[in-house]
Formats: C-alpha cells, sequence, structure tokens
C-alpha cells in the first residue's frame, strides 16, 4: 500500500536527519537566541539574562513528571497489574489488536489527565512483551500519538484558565469575564475532536502499520541487570535471606505501609467530596503514591520497585531546564508576543482561528507548555480577535473562546514532532532498549500532515 511505503520512507528520513532530544534541544536553544537578537530590541546581555532566568522555572514541573512517571511505573510493576496486563494480553493477541486496543485505551486515559500517558505506556510495554510480531517502535509511536488527544479533556490547561476567576487575562483588561467551559471544552468543537480522536487515528495507526520489516522488543533490548529479571516480590525475599530479625520484620510487614495509605486515601476520597473531581498534577503524584504502595503491601517491595522505575530518567532531569530557558527567552525578551502580534495582525472574522492554530503550532517548539505558551500568545491574539468583533458587532467571547482553543490544538499537534513531551515516556519504554526519539517520531509525520489539514480546517469552519 502506497501510504504504508510513504510512512515507512518518512520513518528512514527521520532516523537519518533528527538528532539526539538533547542536541535538538541545544539546536533550537540557539535558534530562539538568534531570532530574540534579530526580531525584538534585546541586546545579547539582556537575551542572555532571560534564557538564564528562565532555565530555573520548569524546576517544579520536572519534578513533577519525575514522580508522575516513577509512581505510575512502580504501580505497573505490582503482582496485580501483572495479573491483569496478562489476561489482556489474551484478548489484544495480535499486533493489529494491540496497536487498536492501545489507541483507544490511550485516548480515553489522555482525556482524563494528559499525565495518564504514562498508564498508557506501562499498558504498551507489558503488551510487546507478550504478543510476538508487535514492531516495537511502531507501538511507541501509537503511545505518543494518543498525547495529543489530552488537550480536549478534563486536564486541558487552557479551557481550565479561561475559566478561573480573576486570570491574568481579566486582571489585564483583555476578557471582561472568565469564559465557561461550555464553549470551550463542552463546545460543538471541541466534542468533535473527541469524536475525531477516538476514530480516525486508531484506523490510521493500523493502516501504516509496518507489514514486512517489524522490530520486536527483543532485538532491542540491552542486557539487563540481573535483579531486574526477578520479581519484585522475588527480590525482596532473596534480600531477607530468609532471616527475621526486627529490621526485617519491619520492611516486610504490611501494617506499617497500611496505617500511611489509609491517611492518603481518606485524603484524597475528602478532597474530592469538598473540592469535586479536580485532577491536577501533584494530586494525580499522590493517587499513584498511594496506589503503587497499596499494591505491594510492604515497605521493602515498594522500594524495590521504586529504585527499578527510577533507573531511566535522565532525560528529563538534565533536558528540562534547557527547555525552560528557551520558554524564558520566548516571554522576557517578547519574542513570543511578537509572533503573536504578527500573526494576529493579518486575520479576518475567517481566518483568524487558523492564524490562532498556526501561532500555538509554532511556539510550542520553544515553549513545550500549554500554560506558558498561552501566556505568551493569548494577549496579542484575544486582543485583535476583540477589536475584530467589535468591528463586525459580534459578542466577542465566543470569537476568542474559539481562537483559544485553536491555539491549544495547534500546541498539542506539534507536540508529535517535538522531543519534550517525547521525554515522558521514555522511562517506561525506552527503559534497558537501544532507542532514541528519532526511531519512533519519523512514523508521526504522516499523521502529523494529516491532523494538520484536518484540524485547521475544523477550527476555522466548523461550528463552535
Amino acid at each position: 500500500m502506497m501510504i504504508r511505503r510513504l510512512g515507512e520512507s518518512f520513518s528512514e528520513s527521520f532516523k537519518r536527519l533528527m538528532p539526539d532530544a538533547f542536541v535538538f534541544a541545544l539546536l533550537l536553544t540557539i535558534l530562539v537566541v538568534l531570532l530574540a537578537l534579530i526580531y525584538t530590541p534585546s541586546g545579547p546581555l539582556t537575551v542572555l539574562e532571560a534564557w538564564y532566568t528562565g532555565f530555573w522555572d520548569l524546576l517544579d514541573f520536572g519534578m513533577q513528571m519525575v514522580l508522575i512517571l516513577v509512581t505510575g511505573f512502580a504501580i505497573a510493576l505490582s503482582p496485580p497489574i501483572q495479573k491483569g496486563v496478562d489476561h489482556l494480553s489474551k484478548w489484544l493477541s495480535s499486533p493489529t489488536k494491540v496497536y487498536l486496543g492501545v489507541m483507544l485505551f490511550g485516548a480515553l486515559f489522555t482525556l482524563v489527565s494528559w499525565s495518564w500517558i504514562v498508564m498508557t505506556a506501562l499498558l504498551a510495554r507489558q503488551l510487546a512483551e507478550k504478543v510476538e510480531g508487535i514492531d516495537y517502535p511502531y507501538l511507541v509511536a501509537c503511545v505518543y500519538l494518543t498525547f495529543h488527544g489530552w488537550v480536549a479533556g478534563l486536564s486541558s490547561s487552557i479551557p481550565l484558565l479561561l475559566n478561573t476567576p480573576d486570570n491574568f487575562l481579566i486582571k489585564s483588561g483583555i476578557l471582561s469575564d472568565t469564559l465557561s467551559t461550555g464553549i470551550t471544552l463542552g463546545s460543538t468543537l471541541n466534542l468533535f475532536f473527541i469524536l475525531f480522536i477516538f476514530t480516525l487515528p486508531p484506523l490510521l495507526m493500523v493502516l501504516l502499520k509496518p507489514k514486512d520489516k517489524t522490530i520486536p522488543i527483543d532485538q532491542l533490548c540491552i542486557l539487563e541487570e540481573p535483579e531486574e529479571k526477578l520479581s519484585v516480590e522475588t527480590e525482596a525475599l532473596q534480600l531477607s535471606g530468609g532471616k527475621r530479625t526486627f529490621s526485617d520484620y519491619l520492611n516486610g510487614n504490611s501494617w506499617i505501609t497500611g496505617i500511611v495509605v489509609l491517611m492518603g486515601w481518606v485524603y484524597i476520597f475528602q478532597r474530592f467530596i469538598r473540592e469535586g473531581f479536580g485532577l491536577d498534577l501533584p494530586i494525580m503524584i499522590f493517587i499513584f503514591l498511594m496506589t503503587g504502595m497499596t499494591l505491594h503491601k510492604t515497605p521493602l517491595r515498594y522500594v524495590l520497585a521504586m529504585k527499578r522505575a527510577s533507573s531511566n530518567i535522565s532525560g528529563i532531569v538534565f533536558q528540562y531546564p534547557f527547555y525552560a530557558g528557551i520558554m524564558g527567552i520566548m516571554l522576557h525578551t517578547g519574542l513570543g508576543d511578537a509572533i503573536a502580534v504578527f500573526l494576529a495582525s493579518h486575520a479576518n472574522l475567517i481566518t483568524y482561528p487558523f492564524y490562532a492554530f498556526l501561532a500555538g503550532g509554532i511556539v510550542n517548539f520553544a515553549i513545550p507548555s500549554a500554560g506558558g505558551e498561552f501566556a505568551v500568545l493569548a494577549p496579542g491574539i484575544l486582543k485583535a480577535v476583540a477589536n475584530l468583533a467589535h468591528e463586525s458587532g459580534l459578542d466577542p467571547e465566543p470569537l476568542q473562546a474559539r481562537a483559544s482553543m485553536a491555539i491549544a490544538y495547534g500546541e498539542s499537534l506539534t507536540n508529535l514532532l517535538q522531543p519534550f513531551f517525547f521525554l515522558t515516556i521514555v522511562p517506561v519504554m525506552c527503559k534497558g532498549l537501544y532507542l532514541q526519539a528519532r526511531d519512533v517520531l519519523g512514523h508521526l509525520i504522516i499523521p502529523f500532515i494529516l491532523y494538520f489539514i484536518l484540524e485547521a480546517l475544523m477550527v476555522t469552519f466548523f461550528p463552535l
């Protein structure tokens, strides 16, 4: 099939051209510095100051990402989850069924919270080790593609910010009041987008799946540490050596863990009762932490699970600050705002959603954070949209809601080619394997092109 051959050609070209994710971050840093020097009045020292200032802006977020990954991975290493995946693999017993299943589960997970891509990655990794014939780099691409759907779900940061009282757009006078999630997340446009991510992507990835040359996971394995071949339970027993000292009793007893997890679950449930079912990174990490401790039962087993889960997080630890530095340049030199104003100045009542979509996609390469990017783009774009509405005698709120969702969709789309968020699945899916971003992201070129065309038409012409 021609589309499959084209996809394989793009994948091979991407492997030859795409450098390591860290090299990509360094090259992007240099490019953004040059753009700031050319298109803003900032001098070299001002740009460097902005870079350094921004360098530390993602420390909280980076630590949260580390914790969401390792706590999620530790859950997957527990006996109940292993048994559940064994059962699921009997139903998803062929490569095609695995690709479809991962895409559908992933779409559902990311609608709940974008951080649940970790759960999709865990499921896919386990299935790849149990079902024969799977092309593993392609399966990783399927997992990463499901991340695109988060922007339409419960954790979508831009609609949630717009519905927050006294947000920065209201304080600056750009918005007169909050924009209800009813005209953003609950809009006809967003509901159609949800339908889109549950239908086209799974079918597309089945059509594009490698047919002749597949790379199973066992061909990519690096020699594992001896304890990695043991279950967590078995390793815990070996460490105790059959002794029953007082310390062994404490390490292997479930009552200590039980008291702590009881405290944790009481807090979680009373929080949801008091504040509603709102999911953010801190509460998700806490839920993952309590779930992992519950499933592993004893302190020693959980310690061993977390040790294994933490062995492949170096990419996040040292690369996130460089992306934060890029974000600092965009924010503090005015480069991001200049891009937004330039694009908005060329828009009219028909084309403004497309320009907002384009701005979200372009700036995402430099600011791979929806909240940070929206802080840069929203003032210029939403002000221009309000002016268009007043000139035409229209209510500005629906137009601003459409522009905001267009920015969100564009931001999420270019994540497919931006290795920043790919680092979120690396600790799970690339652990112990010879596998890099360049081996995976090439499979997403055709989906990216099709998504771009369809979503550009959607945000421009589909009713809100």
